[in-house]
């Protein structure tokens, strides 16, 4: 038998998620063949055969979460040289039921004092006695203990194991607690000479370009284990995309040297992929600085999360008519907020006032 193993998939990751599987055990492959689709780094990635065979064995299931090295496919020693013929989809064969042993070890949670009939009780109804408070004599849980937790269950809602985008999205906001000191300040443009039917996103890419031209200290990762930074001579912008699934974050390269007309066939072609679930792992690493049109769903001004490398986050809120002094006089105006969140260990709070101060001059010009 050879085993195949989950190849590692860049960027440090440790593991993936099982989406699909698209063969099963006896069916013949060819070399370069998608065996499984995994999810990873909000994409979703097909691993190819790397030979032809017949799979003798798939592990793991959709939903499944496979460690980076682990085994993924097992061929038959025999069928090396079979060349076959690729097969389609088929479902993944079903997970083995574990041995009578391996459930009554389950069944047993440390530190929760049942009796058999009240662990049963508490299988049926999904209630995990080690969250359980005990009423019963030497902190014994009882039946009565286990329905109440079980009605407050009900009540909460069930328990949503987070999966694909939401776990990896998870995953990067709590090492971006640990990693960035995040710092942010607030400003508003003015945008009434704006024409009508301005593309606003195109217009703050634009503005972003200024911001980092006047102050290139944003468009820089912080390398936190090296303790310096690296300043980038062009700006990769993340343009974050919300969806049901999660966040994207999908990368415009070189947004200071396209036209605008390019920059917006880039944008439709992102927002494509994301919606289809097809975008290449390539687009979603290496940003400089990110976007975040939040207004367009609502909301004035946000404390962003940075995600490292990057040290700098804008976010554009809703834009709206709101009372602005002109001349000496109220007006109303149409009023784009801004807020820039930043690591405040590679950033000084006058280098991220003039990023902004710069942004703002950009977007307050007339087409």
């Amino acid at each position: 038998m050879t085993t195949f193993k989950l190849p590692d998939l860049g960027e440090g990751l440790q593991d993936a998620e099982i989406v699909s599987w698209h063969v099963g055990p006896g069916d013949h492959v060819v070399a370069d063949q998608p065996l499984v689709s995994v999810e990873t780094d909000k994409a979703v990635v097909e691993i190819p055969s790397p030979q032809a065979g017949r799979i003798a064995k798939v592990f793991g299931a959709p939903g499944d979460i496979v460690e980076i090295g682990a085994p993924l496919v097992e061929f038959e020693s025999a069928a090396a040289e079979d060349k076959g013929t690729v097969v389609g989809s088929i479902a993944a064969a079903e997970k083995p039921k574990p041995a009578a042993k391996e459930t009554a070890a389950a069944a047993a949670v440390p530190g929760a004092k049942a009796a058999p009939a009240v662990r049963a009780l508490a299988k049926r109804l999904g209630v995990d006695l080690s969250h359980v408070a005990a009423s019963g004599p030497e902190g014994a849980v009882l039946a009565s203990d286990v329905e109440r937790a079980a009605a407050a269950i009900g009540a909460a809602g069930p328990l949503e194991p987070l999966r694909g985008v939401r776990r990896a999205m998870a995953l990067n906001m709590a090492r971006a607690h640990v990693e960035v000191v995040p710092a942010t300040v607030t400003e508003e443009a003015d945008i009434h000479a704006w024409a009508p039917g301005s593309d606003a996103t195109l217009r703050l890419v634009r503005a972003i370009v200024a911001g980092c031209t006047a102050e290139p200290a944003l468009n820089a990762w912080f390398l936190g284990t090296d303790k310096g930074r690296r300043l980038h001579d062009r700006v990769d912008l993340g343009i974050a995309m919300d969806t049901e699934d999660g966040l994207f974050v999908p990368v415009l390269r070189d947004v200071g040297g396209r036209t605008a007309a390019d920059l917006r066939q880039g944008l439709e072609r992102m927002k494509a992929d994301v919606r289809a679930r097809r975008v290449p792992p390539e687009e979603l690493r290496g940003q400089t600085i990110t976007l975040s049109n939040f207004g367009m769903f609502g909301g004035r001004h946000a404390a962003l999360v940075v995600l490292p490398p990057q040290v700098a986050i804008l976010g554009a809120g809703r834009i709206a008519e709101r009372a602005v002094a002109q001349a000496g006089q109220l007006a109303a105006r149409r009023v784009l907020p801004l807020s820039l969140t930043f690591d405040h260990r590679a950033i000084m709070g006058g280098e991220a006032s003039r990023f902004l101060a710069a942004v703002v001059k950009d977007l307050e010009e007339p087409e």
